[in-house]
């Protein structure tokens, strides 16, 4: 079974969130998504400054087996982006909790975590396979 932190929240389409200090949140994908994907070839971020509306994809993360994108899960604009991933997208697969975060996004006011999963609801959507 993949590592799921307790302290996170989670998103159906396998992205994790972290609320950090000033209310901002650290956003990437999950060691369920990264194992499916299997190594991690290049990554597509947003630009700082840039605002997305929550369900809308921020970028994409291509492995050797797929291209996928990746969804925001509140509505926000774009902090600070991970720098590290240009050069090296595989410390995701390394480090997808720690390292391998992607984004960070300051929420727009009054912007829920309305439909984010805790830990253990997001283990029982993996073991259930709802990932189709």
């Amino acid at each position: 079974m993949a590592n799921i932190p307790t302290d996170l929240k989670y998103t159906r389409e396998h992205e994790w969130v972290r609320t950090l200090d000033g209310g901002r949140m650290a956003i990437g994908i999950t060691d369920h998504a990264q194992r499916q994907l299997g190594d991690i070839v290049f990554v597509e971020l947003p630009k700082v400054k840039d605002r997305r509306e929550a369900g809308e994809p921020f970028g994409t993360v291509e492995s050797v087996k797929s291209v996928t994108e990746v969804y925001l899960p509140v509505s926000g604009t774009v902090s600070a982006v991970n720098e590290e991933l240009n050069d090296s997208p595989e410390v995701i697969n390394d480090d997808a909790y720690g390292d391998g975060w992607m984004i960070e996004i300051t929420p727009d006011k009054g912007a829920g975590q309305n439909g984010l999963l805790t830990a253990a609801q997001y283990e029982a959507y993996v073991k259930a396979g709802s990932d189709d």
